[in-house]
């Protein structure tokens, strides 16, 4: 599936009845898996990058660079619909024009820009986490002007109802919406009459972060103009332990052999690599 189908496929979700949960990947063999389970959509989060590429906690010192590194990575090895958090455009909208530029080029079907004052600045004081409607709006504009692949989603991301209430949230989703974004991400949603509100007030697809449980329900978040909703990033962490308990049996000097039952099978190893693929190319070119 080349880039263009991915981004369509993409569109679709968008433009469909249903709300969908995404893959949560982090390198080339995790969206594989997920292709393989039948996934449609993965999503990279700036956390999972950060700590991926840099061991480092998500306080936006990952760089624009090793982050497009990273998504090329993943793009190119398999057929998901990668979609990723692109954070704050790693600058001023002059930044969010040179992100969507290597973001896309890199291959993604959809990223998102929030309007968060990030990275957090030197003695910070209370409101200062958001940046003001006008420059938020500035950034959404200058994202959709960096565009040059039409079918490449742009979402805006609003993490206004966390930080300054709902009637902040729904001011920021009519701005955004009216701009000629495809879609509106809102964090911080609990309830399901905050969701209401949100929907309400503009008639764009609504993409949530992880939820609380009382909104678990796909069907009702597809009513209520959701389409994509996170489901938290486990796999990835999922990842940590499994290879931090491998790590420690060894120090502590037990066998490899005693392993044998928590690590890839042959069958998920050459899921993960595409060895079938591999050896027919080798039979193929190399005789």
């Amino acid at each position: 599936m080349n880039v263009q189908e991915k981004r369509l496929r993409y569109r679709q979700v968008l433009t469909g009845k249903e709300c969908i949960h995404p893959a949560s990947v982090y390198d080339p063999m995790s969206a594989r898996m997920a292709d393989s389970l039948g996934f449609p959509v993965g999503m990279l989060a700036g956390s999972v990058a950060s700590a991926v590429v840099l061991g480092a906690p998500d306080l936006v010192v990952l760089t624009l660079t090793e982050f497009a590194d990273l998504i090329h990575r993943i793009t190119r090895a398999s057929d998901l619909s990668l979609m990723v958090d692109a954070d704050h455009g790693y600058g001023n909208a002059l930044s969010v024009m040179r992100t969507v530029e290597e973001l896309e080029s890199a291959g993604v079907a959809a990223l998102t820009i929030e309007d968060t004052l990030l990275p957090e600045p030197f003695r910070k004081q209370p409101g200062q986490e958001m940046l003001s409607l006008e420059e938020g709006i500035g950034k959404m504009r200058a994202a959709l002007a960096a565009r040059e692949d039409p079918s490449l989603t742009i979402i805006a991301r609003t993490s206004a109802l966390n930080l300054a209430g709902l009637e902040e949230a729904v001011k920021r989703v009519k701005a955004y919406s009216q701009l000629g974004v495809d879609g509106l991400f809102v964090t911080g949603v609990n309830n399901l009459q905050q969701l209401q509100a949100v929907h309400q007030a503009a008639s764009l697809p609504l993409l949530l972060g992880t939820a609380p449980s009382a909104l678990g329900d796909r069907r009702v978040l597809g009513a209520n103009g959701v389409r994509v909703a996170l489901r938290g990033h486990q796999p990835f962490w999922a990842s940590v332990k499994a290879a931090y308990d491998a790590l420690k049996h060894l120090a502590e000097g037990g066998a490899p052999e005693a392993l044998q039952e928590r690590v890839a099978s042959p069958e998920l190893t050459n899921l993960a690599t595409r060895n079938q693929e591999y050896a027919r190319r080798r039979k193929e070119f190399l005789g």
